[in-house]
């Protein structure tokens, strides 16, 4: 069974549910997720509105939008933010894509109301049901992803919280509320089975320090531990069928809380931001797996660069981890697929965020409507590379060093960077002078090279090749040896011109080239799939 056909949208069909260390469709065929997370729509980040400190959370966010645009606008502006931001459009522009299933981060505030008792706020349900319909119609699972949860889980602005601390594991009133939200989201949709599953907690509980926080989480670990078992089992009384997804502390990247089994029917769910794309990213997750015998999902990623996702992504999909990458749209950015412009005027919005003066009523006003417009998909920019290098489908490009595991031949290799690639038996060569880091969840992994040398080669698998598609290899100054290309056995006409050499391919929806260094020796630094 290839990859292609485990991510294909005919696999949509049934309730989702762990079998062993694989997800199975209502056929009981295996599936591997891949999605986008649907961020800044039913919870927003002040990030993906190029807003300050004082607008980096909803609530921040609102009270910002109100004090410059004034309360009756603001009244007006938040449902149709929510009907502008994700419509039919992008769920079916996500199927056109190839994509499988869809994260659906949600706010518990959208759904009860923030005062005592237990009150339940149909509009916000109303936007889930629409979504589902869209859902189906596409054939795209939801994971419905409770990303802020009454008094938050996590203590930081991407749980919505008040003061920074998880305070649900703290305030019986919030925990009270969220375990009556699960039971509620499970007996409205207990028998839709394009709900993919239900993702309890976001990142819950912060590491200690975060910010600078003073105030420690560390000792909350045993409740998040009871939360889960009190969710589930409120979850049960309405709902038998559907699969959890379980996430673990510190950004959903420590396994601490996986000292049980939850269920009979979940997910072990992690996050890898500003990792290195190797092994090394999933190898503590793969031992878990197996301890378990439970399936893993990557269900958020991102914010990175595209050719660091055409090595993590695809290698995550060969190893039978569904991925989740984060997030579909946001303003002005290139590694999402895609990018809200920014309205004019913008700055003077972010400036009063972090500080500044404050526009007009009118210019406020006047900057809301313009983003409301401009978040429609039709009047987004597509940054194809993106959709390309999750799939490592033509129109991406590869970093040299990131050949498929075990695939390098030639002598062993002690050499490589700090382990990159460990194992190897080819080299990995570290530039002179590191470059800078970029944006935060970045890493510079991106620098190193391949070095080859006669008799040493690679290969490198890529899926959705057309017919004529071509492969370049990109060369570093200087590499004088021979190599020869073949794909799936057969050798390739080469053309080389300087540092770089050209190639076509056969048509295949999963292929591999080999490159083999016959002669001397090369330096490779990039492939440019097209």
């Amino acid at each position: 069974m290839t990859i292609t056909e485990m991510l294909s949208r005919e696999r949509v069909n049934g309730f989702l549910r762990a079998d062993g260390r694989r997800i199975v469709n209502g056929a009981g065929e295996p599936i591997l997720l891949a999605g986008w997370g649907l961020g800044n729509w039913l919870l927003c980040e002040g990030y993906m509105w190029r807003a300050g400190r004082r607008a980096d959370r909803p609530r921040r966010i609102e009270a910002v939008v109100r004090e410059l645009a004034g309360s009756d606008y603001a009244a007006s502006f938040w449902p149709r933010f929510r009907k502008n931001y994700i419509r039919r459009e992008d769920i079916l522009r996500m199927a056109e894509l190839g994509y499988n299933s869809v994260r659906v981060p949600m706010n518990w505030r959208v759904f009860m109301a923030d005062e005592p008792g237990i009150t339940f706020l149909e509009d916000g349900f109303r936007l889930i049901d629409d979504l589902l319909d869209w859902c189906e119609e596409a054939k795209i699972y939801a994971f419905l992803d409770l990303h802020g949860a009454p008094g938050g889980q996590t203590g930081s602005n991407i749980d919505d919280c008040i003061d920074d601390f998880p305070r649900l594991f703290t305030d019986a009133d919030s925990y009270e509320k969220c375990i009556a939200l699960w039971g509620e989201l499970a007996r409205r949709y207990a028998d839709r089975w394009i709900v993919g599953g239900y993702d309890l907690l976001n990142e819950p509980i912060r590491p200690d320090g975060h910010n600078g926080s003073t105030h420690p989480t560390g000792h909350l670990l045993p409740k998040l531990r009871q939360f889960y078992r009190d969710a589930i089992a409120e979850v049960r009384k309405y709902d038998k069928r559907h699969m959890f997804s379980i996430e673990g502390h510190h950004w959903a990247t420590n396994p601490a809380v996986f000292c049980e089994d939850y269920d009979d029917n979940m997910v072990i769910h992690f996050h890898r931001y500003a990792v290195m794309p190797d092994m090394d990213a999933y190898r503590e997750w793969l031992e878990l797996s197996e301890r378990w015998n439970k399936p893993l999902w990557l269900g958020e990623t991102g914010e990175n660069t595209p050719e660091w996702f055409a090595a993590l992504y695809p290698l995550a999909f060969r190893l039978g981890i569904g991925v989740n990458v984060w997030p579909w749209k946001k303003m002005q950015t290139d590694n999402s697929p895609y990018s809200v412009k920014m309205p004019r005027g913008w700055q003077k919005f972010t400036d009063y965020a972090n500080g500044g003066e404050r526009p007009s009523y009118e210019e406020a006003q006047a900057m809301f409507d313009k983003y409301l417009e401009n978040m429609l998909l039709e009047n987004c920019e597509e940054n194809p590379r993106v959709a390309a290098s999750v799939f490592r489908r033509p129109g991406c490009s590869l970093r040299a060093v990131d050949f498929d595991e075990d695939s390098a031949e030639g002598r062993c290799c002690e050499d490589a960077l700090c382990g990159y690639r460990r194992g190897s038996r080819v080299k990995i060569v570290e530039p002179e002078k590191w470059p800078e880091r970029r944006f935060g969840f970045d890493c510079s992994w991106d620098a190193l090279r391949l070095f080859l040398e006669a008799g040493q080669g690679v290969e490198y698998t890529f899926y959705g090749a057309r017919e004529g598609t071509t492969l370049t290899l990109e060369m570093s100054d200087g590499s004088a040896g021979m190599i020869s290309l073949t794909q799936d056995g057969a050798p390739l006409a080469l053309t080389r011109e300087g540092n770089t050499v050209r190639t076509s391919l056969h048509a295949a929806s999963e292929t591999t080239v080999h490159v083999f260094c016959t002669a001397g020796s090369v330096t490779l630094e990039r492939l440019i799939y097209r």
